[in-house]
């Protein structure tokens, strides 16, 4: 029978491990769609980390009058699969960009959850990259550290489907039921070359940064990469030389997006010797009174050098000359109204303002606030049909712009060290806990204005929705009674700015909005 592209694939119960942490009631339900382009000139797209897609090649496939190829497509008619293996096919053809996502929030919620006091070393132990699996398991998937993994899964996927497509487009070796009409995929097949396999490409580069940022699920990551592929021959869609073209050309480039990761910085981003002197540095400036942790005991700082990381879509001058102008002072005018609107908010909230800070939560446990914005990212490739490529510029353009807002957020945290509302008056409470780093300004504002602002401008028919949602990000922080209304307003502003840095590269990437 032909395949109905419109089959919808029932995933609860099916994938235990990614429904962790969705924050749905029910599990979704997902149509395996035909794209809405293939975007043929893809593979002359500008990359991010790569200079160009020379720099890694894929040789040339066998001939369709070769022995060798034949055999592939012999070994396609003698295959018989069973339903689990079907299953496993009907998971994958969501789209692979889509699935490894929804794999790396999995992992972000899972190992969202900060190191427990050690009684006996009277201190907070650091999780050891070298030993992940030890107690506190490595990593701490804290905000700073999950906009990172989002814009190195996302920029290893863009980078590596770019020259995917290159090859594609130059061999122009169709897919196994183009060339033999007597086999039946049981996934979509369209015009689209599959030499290298994309889902291949994806697959591997994937693998290789979710392991850098996750190394204690290595086995786990290697069971998914592995259905991943299998899943392609099981459709009938590839041949095993597209897959292992697929997979060489995905790790090679996926090294080369490590190797960036490897000197961005982030080594250094948990200096706790750099505290005091930005404390001293914020006083100087006008600091009546300094944020101070409010775990018993004091828990260091988060990530307090997080800010001097490298960004993406702009340098350290552009980074310094966007940082917001300070705070109300300590006992202003503005600061006292900031402060007066959340007394005895707590009591006072409405039904919707209750749901609107607890959806927005994000904390402990939770795939962090850049996860909730790569999920949206992520539905909105699925509902716009994107292929392979489209989706992954999306999710690298979202994941960079996360990134870049974290590190400015972090920035400028850290530089003016404003305390939270609730260390300048106890009668202040919050609703939904108090994050261990300074006030302002609100990260989830930042985050969100960043975003947005990217979303809007990839899918301008969501640019309002986009505003909405971004807008409920920053005030459900006012309403959990952790930030003051400038550290939300701020943000957002801040936020929006920082987005834009990310148009900028994709309206000069050649792929048109």
């Amino acid at each position: 029978m032909p395949y109905k592209f419109l089959r919808l694939l029932t995933l609860a119960g099916s994938v235990l491990f990614l429904a962790s942490c969705d924050k749905s009631v029910d599990q979704p339900t997902l149509e395996v769609y035909e794209p809405a382009g293939l975007d043929e000139n893809g593979g002359q797209w500008k990359t991010i980390v790569l200079s160009s897609t020379d720099e890694v090649t894929v040789s040339a496939p066998q001939a369709l009058e070769s022995s060798s190829y034949k055999a592939e497509l012999q070994s396609l008619k003698d295959l018989k699969i069973t339903p689990e293996q079907q299953k496993t096919v009907d998971f994958w053809a969501v789209g692979g960009v889509y699935r490894w996502n929804e794999i790396a929030r999995t992992l972000a919620a899972n190992y969202n959850l900060p190191p427990v006091y050690d009684e006996i070393q009277k201190k907070y132990p650091v999780p050891d990259p070298a030993n992940p699996k030890a107690e506190p398991k490595f990593p701490f998937c804290n905000p700073p550290y999950a906009s990172r993994m989002f814009a190195y899964l996302g920029v290893a996927q863009y980078d590596a489907l770019v020259a995917a497509w290159k090859y594609k487009y130059q061999y122009s070796r169709l897919a196994p039921s183009k060339v033999d009409a007597s086999i039946t995929a049981t996934l979509p097949v369209s015009s689209l070359p599959s030499y290298p396999s994309e889902d291949a490409v994806v697959a591997a580069a994937s693998l290789e940064i979710l392991k850098v940022m996750f190394p204690g699920e290595v086995d786990k990551l290697n069971a998914y990469y592995e259905a991943h592929r299998n899943s392609r021959i099981w459709g009938k869609a590839n041949v095993q030389s597209d897959l292992d073209a697929g997979e060489a050309l995905g790790k090679a480039i996926a090294a080369k997006v490590i190797a960036r990761a490897k000197t961005d910085g982030m080594g250094a981003a948990n200096n706790q010797s750099a505290v005091p002197a930005m404390i001293s540095a914020a006083k100087a400036r006008g600091l009546k009174t300094e944020w101070v942790s409010l775990d018993a005991p004091a828990r260091p700082p988060m990530l307090p050098t997080f800010g001097n990381v490298k960004t993406w879509n702009f340098n350290e001058t552009q980074k310094v000359a966007m940082r917001p102008s300070p705070p109300p002072a300590l006992g202003s005018a503005g600061f006292e109204k900031d402060l007066q609107e959340l007394r005895g908010m707590g009591k006072t909230l409405t039904r919707e303002q209750h749901r609107i800070a607890s959806y927005w939560s994000d904390g402990v446990g939770s795939f962090t606030p850049p996860g909730h914005w790569n999920r949206e990212a992520a539905n909105l490739t699925r509902k716009y049909k994107e292929n392979e490529l489209r989706a992954a510029r999306t999710m690298a353009l979202v994941g960079t712009s996360l990134m870049d807002a974290g590190i400015a957020c972090w920035d400028t945290k850290f530089y003016y060290y404003t305390p939270r509302p609730f260390q300048v008056d106890h009668a202040v409470r919050s609703t939904i806990g108090t994050p261990n780093f300074p006030s302002f300004t609100s990260g989830h504002s930042t985050f969100s204005g960043a975003a947005s602002t990217v979303l809007a401008y990839l899918f301008p028919n969501e640019a309002d929705a986009m505003m909405v949602l971004a807008n409920e990000a920053s005030i459900s922080r006012i309403y959990g009674c952790i930030h003051y209304r400038s550290d939300s307003e701020v943000g957002l502003t801040h936020g929006n700015a920082i987005g834009q840095y990310a148009i900028k590269r994709a309206q000069s990437d050649g792929a048109g909005r």
